[in-house]
């Protein structure tokens, strides 16, 4: 694939947030936006949106823990542009509450993993055919700071006293699909990379819209900031297994 061909990117989880900022910015560097939502009305009123504001998006029904329209979906890419050239798998949930690990249920932790890992690979595993069909081609994972291993063991991190197993395991977990990924799929021109967008001030883990920005939160447009600028490097850019934040480069 040249980089003249028209580079479609599948965002999950775009018809909100950081999603739906991300999929706004990517079209103004060129790229035609799949925008991948579990509700249909939200997602074709996010794709209403996106085009009033002269964006080239186009609705994909996906939720991501049913794998009948995960298939369907790949389907659809498939019979509509034969070929995809970005899957960015941003869909995620934060249940927890920040309850002690040796409290929370087992029932949370499955819907997190259910979404955030588990989607996540059914997704990819769909869709790599067609970023095959379109590589060189890309994969970015939505992870967090909150799944870093390293920054949970460093007594001198922000995160050494936070506690959301179910959350921090999913993106830990997460973290992991893109080392394997990476090293498996490189041959096959297709690079797959994580991305923390940080704490951002959107209704993700059920906080409201209407709630004042605490110091430190961060708009959307810098919550998308590393996931764009990671979706608007050459397609052909070696950058493979890596895990980045738009501060620079995260501990696994």
């Amino acid at each position: 694939m040249t980089e003249s061909k028209q580079v479609i990117t599948l965002i999950t989880g775009a018809d909100k947030g950081i999603g739906f900022e991300t999929a706004k910015e990517l079209d103004q560097k060129g790229q035609h936006i799949l925008v991948g939502a579990r509700d249909q009305q939200r997602g074709e009123k996010a794709v209403e949106k996106l085009e009033a504001a002269g964006v080239q998006a186009t609705f994909i029904q996906l939720d991501v823990t049913n794998k009948a329209q995960i298939a369907a979906a790949a389907e659809k890419i498939k019979a509509d542009y034969g070929y995809l050239s970005i899957l960015i798998n941003n869909a995620g949930i934060a249940m927890g509450q920040h309850q002690p690990a040796s409290e929370m249920s087992t029932e949370t932790m499955r819907q997190e993993f259910d979404v955030n890992f588990f989607g996540l690979v059914d997704v990819t595993q769909a869709m790599i055919p067609l970023l095959k069909a379109g590589q060189p081609a890309k994969i970015i994972n939505v992870s967090s700071n909150m799944g870093s291993l390293g920054l949970a063991t460093d007594p001198n991190s922000r995160f050494y006293n936070v506690s959301s197993l179910g959350y921090q395991a999913s993106k830990a977990s997460v973290d992991f699909a893109t080392i394997l990924l990476s090293k498996e799929l490189i041959t096959e021109g297709i690079t797959v990379n994580s991305v923390n967008p940080g704490w951002t001030a959107t209704n993700f883990g059920g906080r409201s819209s209407e709630s004042i920005k605490p110091a430190g939160m961060q708009d959307v447009a810098m919550g998308a900031a590393q996931i764009v600028k990671m979706a608007s490097l050459p397609l052909a850019d070696p950058q493979t297994g890596t895990f980045t934040e738009n501060e620079g480069t995260l501990p696994w």
